[in-house]
């Protein structure tokens, strides 16, 4: 059994930054695939961003340049997702994902808002 818990989220202006962390607890961290995933209203649930096990990374071609997924398996037990340069149309709800031996995981998502 695997728990995420989402922080970070909240208002930004456009062009401006916020930084969301996830913590998981329950099983062997630095084994775990991790994700963000987002949903607007009316929208589908979208990856955003993944990081694997071993650190590869891949990104949703709309945040390619601007987001930045991490991951610190030493000590936290937590993943990162810092997003520059927000756009109205990032604005969402968040939702950290893992994977854990064919298992699937989510949290409870976090809300981020960016006004124009």
């Amino acid at each position: 059994q695997v728990q995420l818990v989402e922080s970070g989220g909240g208002l930004v202006q456009a062009g401006g930054s916020l930084r969301l962390s996830c913590a998981a607890s329950g099983s062997i961290f630095s084994t775990i695939f991790l994700a963000w995933h987002r949903q607007a209203p009316g929208k589908q649930r979208e990856l955003v961003a993944a990081i694997s096990s071993g650190g590869s990374t891949n990104y949703a071609s709309s945040v390619k340049g601007r987001f930045t997924i991490s991951r610190d398996n030493a000590a936290k037990n937590t993943v990162y997702l810092q997003m520059n340069s927000l756009e109205p149309e990032d604005a969402a709800v968040y939702y950290c994902y893992a994977v854990v031996r064919g298992n699937t995981y989510w949290g409870q998502g976090t809300q981020v808002t960016v006004s124009s």
